[in-house]
């Protein structure tokens, strides 16, 4: 995966990046049954700054080999520190929440955040919401509503406190990529970017740790290579291959690929940890899907008069 200051754009998705996006989503679902998995055998906490501080060792490696400069002399600073606050909380948030709730629950909760993202634009970036996009909030609001819902069947309401922390990641997300894209990040490299991300949150999850309880839990050779999967393959390899496929092709064609991410996540869940799949569980799946369809629907433009 070579990165190229003049990448060559790509006018549409083609068979390449269908696969590779198949690819990303089936791994970023997957990472929500890894997260789980790790806290068995770590603090979430502490799992969250191991995971960013061997993926942040990956990602400069990777840096030094390619020649890519990392300078915080270009005015990305302040906005890079805002950006890795805002991740160390997103992760912090939705590692401790799987401590409580499931990777199915999880996963619907957090991927509420192209909506989150879609409000943050219209009210700090002038991108107004159109009508079809507003039905597309609808239904993922309606979906978010339908998770809480099934809360009755489950055998306690532990789930609604991780829940509402996912919730709450999903937001943090957003807000991630509205301070990337109102600041000098966006013109950035995004192993810079990435970066900024995995450094700060580092520094910003230490402290928080004795809030988690004891360091180490049942440390396995599972949950400890579910750790490792996460720092090496999701965060530093998928993250700049996310970055380098969002250089190269369409935005609007790959988020169309989002609604994947929630699917795979239930059915991993389901599949892998036995999780419960109810009724209500894919009713919301189908309803947060259909609305990260409308809400990734290219706009067509008018034609002319």
């Amino acid at each position: 995966m070579t990165v190229a200051t003049d990448v060559q754009r790509r006018p549409a998705i083609d068979s390449f990046a269908t696969g590779l996006m198949l690819v990303l989503t089936f791994s970023w679902g997957l990472n929500q049954v890894a997260i789980k998995v790790s806290n068995g055998g770590f603090n979430p906490v502490l799992a969250t700054v191991f995971r960013a501080v061997i993926a942040a060792a990956c990602v400069y490696a990777w840096c030094r080999l390619r020649g890519i400069p990392l300078s915080v002399r270009d005015g990305t600073l302040r906005p890079g520190i805002l950006a890795g606050v805002l991740f160390g909380g997103e992760f912090v948030l939705l590692f401790f929440g799987l401590d409580y709730t499931t990777a199915a629950r999880s996963v619907l909760m957090l991927n509420t955040m192209p909506f989150w993202t879609l409000l943050g634009a219209h009210l700090f970036l002038g991108d107004r919401i159109t009508g079809m996009k507003l039905v597309g909030l609808l239904l993922a609001f309606g979906g978010v509503v339908v998770v809480f819902a099934d809360q009755l069947s489950l055998p306690d309401g532990s789930a609604l406190l991780g829940d509402l922390m996912c919730l709450a990641a999903g937001m943090l997300w957003a807000a991630t990529i509205i301070v990337i894209k109102g600041s000098k990040l966006n013109d950035a490299r995004p192993e810079q970017t990435l970066m900024y991300q995995l450094v700060v949150s580092a520094l910003f999850a230490l402290p928080l740790v004795p809030l988690a309880g004891p360091a180490l839990r049942e440390v396995t050779a599972l949950a400890t290579g579910a750790l490792l999967f996460q720092a090496i393959y999701v965060v530093a390899f998928t993250y700049l291959l996310w970055f380098w496929l969002m250089r190269r092709y369409p935005a609007p064609g790959l988020s169309s690929f989002a609604f994947l991410s929630p699917v795979w996540g239930v059915a991993l869940g389901a599949l892998l940890l036995g999780e419960p799949l109810t009724w209500r569980i894919v009713a919301a799946l189908v309803m947060i899907g259909l609305g990260l369809i409308v809400v990734n629907r290219p706009v067509r433009a008018s034609p002319p008069a």
